[in-house]
């Protein structure tokens, strides 16, 4: 039995808007409810056909998508979640965009089939993820901190050591020297104060930042180990690559992967022109940010990758950038190889180097 029902919703911080639509008639209505579990239950309920798979809801990825999800499965209905920067979702020179048009669009896109699905990984696997995007956070702030320093630091026209010598224990014992409680600063010398506080702030930061290694290095399994044999590539980054690709026979081949992760050019045709523009950036940003840092490692640590890099730079030091993200975008196709045969790493040739 096909789809008898569509229930496409656009789902709000606090409230969300329903849109039913009858698949025969084309007949549709709206509700809205409270985002909340017992809320959204109650309506699918209501709504839900005989046979639970003949309903079909849409929504968009967003925070709350994921228990939306599950309550769905549970249920029995079909759910096709998607991305909301697919083309055929963008609204262009509208005058009126309202919940309910959203919702209303979202169903008459799903009638036509016009909304690719987003893979939506399980439970632990979704709390793994926002674990490592929490990781990232806690890394910025911390960055944060290291910056303010420099800038207070530069404000008293005094100079810091470059690089990262600077937050070495030494370095830090150094800074600490200069410290002064807020309390205990004069006038002329709050400078210290705010270099206390931001110390302080900073080694709270490091020891969070220590508790979330820890567990994620303790969550590690076999796949993750696997993908440290590339020399080069850490723990995180090879953590983030497992539970973002999840299951890596859901990819057809290297093209899909690297799509995935946004690492392939535009392509922009017209009449008899075409041509290849900037990666499309469309993914995981913190996947494509982490395999492009952990390509910089590899490119160092790795003679086939500077054969590779030398290739597509041509040696020019102006195009290493674009053979990084090429790097990278390699780098991920054979991390997504090595997961789908579960074999270990094994250094390119030199005729795919070459």
């Amino acid at each position: 039995m096909g789809t008898q029902k569509i229930i496409a919703v656009d789902l709000g911080k606090f409230k969300s808007v329903f849109c039913v639509m009858d698949v025969m008639s084309r007949q549709h209505s709206f509700e809205t409810v409270p985002t909340t579990p017992a809320d959204v239950h109650d309506l699918l309920a209501r709504h839900v056909t005989a046979d639970a798979a003949a309903t079909h809801v849409v929504i968009e990825t967003c925070d709350t998508a994921g228990w939306v999800h599950d309550l769905c499965a549970a249920l029995g209905v079909a759910i096709t979640v998607i991305h909301a920067n697919g083309e055929a979702w963008q609204w262009r020179r509208v005058k009126r965009k309202t919940d309910r048009d959203d919702a209303l669009k979202l169903a008459k896109l799903a009638l036509m089939d016009q909304l690719p699905a987003v893979h939506v990984p399980s439970p632990p696997q979704r709390q793994k993820r926002r674990l490592i995007l929490h990781r990232r956070s806690v890394v910025t702030r911390r960055t944060q901190s290291r910056n303010a320093i420099r800038s207070i630091f530069s404000q008293q026209g005094l100079s810091l050591v470059p690089g990262g010598r600077q937050w070495t224990k030494a370095g830090l014992e150094q800074l600490r020297e200069q410290a002064r409680p807020l309390a205990a600063c004069g006038p002329d010398d709050l400078w210290r104060g705010r270099l206390a506080i931001e110390l302080d702030l900073m080694a709270a930061v490091d020891q969070q930042l220590k508790l979330i290694d820890a567990t994620l290095d303790a969550l590690a399994d076999d796949r993750t180990k696997l993908l440290q044999t590339i020399k080069g590539v850490g723990p995180r980054v090879a953590e983030a690559t497992v539970l973002y690709l999840d299951d890596p026979h859901r990819f057809k081949n290297a093209n899909a992967v690297a799509g995935y992760a946004g690492l392939v050019p535009k392509q922009i045709e017209s009449g008899t022109m075409s041509r290849h523009g900037h990666i499309t950036r469309r993914g995981p940003s913190l996947l494509r940010s982490m395999l492009t840092e952990a390509a910089w490692m590899v490119w160092r640590h790795n003679a086939w990758a500077k054969l590779w890099v030398q290739k597509i730079s041509h040696g020019s030091r102006a195009r290493r950038k674009i053979a990084i993200v090429a790097l990278a975008r390699k780098l991920l196709t054979m991390r997504w190889a090595m997961l789908k045969t579960n074999q270990p790493f094994r250094e390119p040739t030199a005729a795919m180097t070459g």
